[in-house]
C-alpha cells in the first residue's frame, strides 16, 4: 500500500498539477492539506473521475484537510482535533482505510513568534500529542501524516541559523515534535533516511527550488504496530518544478501487506 501525504496551496488552483501526479504515481492513499476551499467547493467530480474516493473538512480560504482512496474503503473516524470545542480551523480528519487509521493533519505555522498565532500552534500541538497517546493505547496501526510545520532537526533544513526565531524551528516546536515522537512513534523518512538531506518545501522567492534551499516539515508517524511495514519513503520533489504548483512537494511510504 502507497501513501501519500501533499500540501497543495489550494486545491482548486492547483487541481491539473494535483490530478496529473495522481495519474503519473497513483498512489492508494492520499492526505491533503491547504484546501483552501469550503466543503461545497472542493472538486469531489474531478477527484472521482480520477478514480478517488474522498472524505476532506473544508473551510472558506484558508486551511482544509481530505483524505483520498483508490479501490480501498474509507470510513470517517473523527473531523477535528479533540480538545477544544471552540476551535473552527479545519486541521485534522482522520479515517479508517484498509485496517490503518489514518490521521491527516496541517499543524499551525505560527508565525510570528512569539505571539498569539505560536501560542495556538503549541495548545495545538498540546492536544494532537495527548490525542496521539490515546491512539497508540489502542494497539492499532496509525499513521499521522501531514504538514507539520516542524523542522525537527538543523539536518532537516538549509541554512538552520537563518531559522533560529521562526517558528518552525524555534526549540518549544521541536520539543513538542520531540515529545510526540517519543510516544512511541516512528517518523518514516528518518528510518529508512537516517542522515541524508530531504527536503519537502521550497519557498517560491529566492530561487529556493533552483538552488536546493528548503525544509523538511512534511511528515509521516508511525505507529508500532505498523512500523515494521514500513518499506520504502521518499519525496516526489520533481512536482515541485512544474508550473503553477505548491511550494510543497508530495512526499510517501509504502507498506507491505499485513
Amino acid at each position: 500500500m502507497k501513501i501519500a501525504t501533499y500540501n497543495v496551496n489550494g486545491v482548486n488552483g492547483r487541481l491539473p498539477v494535483l490530478l496529473r501526479w495522481l495519474e503519473e504515481t497513483q498512489p492508494d492513499v492520499v492526505c491533503l492539506q491547504e484546501l483552501k476551499a469550503p466543503q461545497e467547493k472542493f472538486p469531489e467530480q474531478a477527484i472521482l473521475d480520477a478514480g478517488y474516493n474522498a472524505i476532506w473538512h473544508g473551510q472558506k480560504s484558508w486551511n482544509g484537510v481530505a483524505i483520498l482512496s483508490r479501490n480501498l474503503p474509507i470510513q470517517e473516524l473523527k473531523r477535528g482535533l479533540p480538545g477544544d470545542p471552540e476551535d473552527e480551523h479545519s486541521r485534522y480528519i482522520e479515517a479508517l482505510v484498509n485496517g490503518v487509521v489514518i490521521g491527516c493533519l496541517y499543524l499551525p505555522n505560527g508565525n510570528p513568534a512569539p505571539g498569539p498565532k505560536f501560542d495556538y500552534k503549541l495548545s495545538w500541538f498540546e492536544r494532537l500529542i495527548t490525542h496521539a497517546s490515546g491512539l497508540l493505547a489502542k494497539d492499532i496501526p496509525v499513521i499521522l501524516t501531514g504538514d507539520y510545520n516542524v523542522i525537527p532537526t538543523e539536518i532537516d533544513v538549509y541554512k538552520p541559523e537563518r531559522w533560529l526565531e521562526d517558528a518552525l524551528f524555534r526549540p518549544e516546536t521541536r520539543i513538542a515534535f520531540k515529545t510526540l515522537v517519543d510516544q512511541g512513534w516512528t517518523d518514516a523518512i528518518r528510518k529508512l533516511h537516517p542522515h541524508e538531506k530531504v527536503y519537502t518545501f521550497y519557498d517560491y522567492f529566492r530561487n529556493a527550488y533552483g538552488r536546493d534551499a528548503g525544509l523538511r516539515i512534511d511528515h509521516f508517524l508511525l505507529s508500532p504496530k505498523i512500523d515494521k511495514r514500513l518499506i520504502a519513503a521518499g519525496v516526489d520533489r520533481n512536482v515541485r518544478g512544474w508550473e503553477k504548483t505548491s511550494d510543497h512537494c508530495p512526499v510517501w511510504i509504502e507498506l507491505t501487506d499485513e
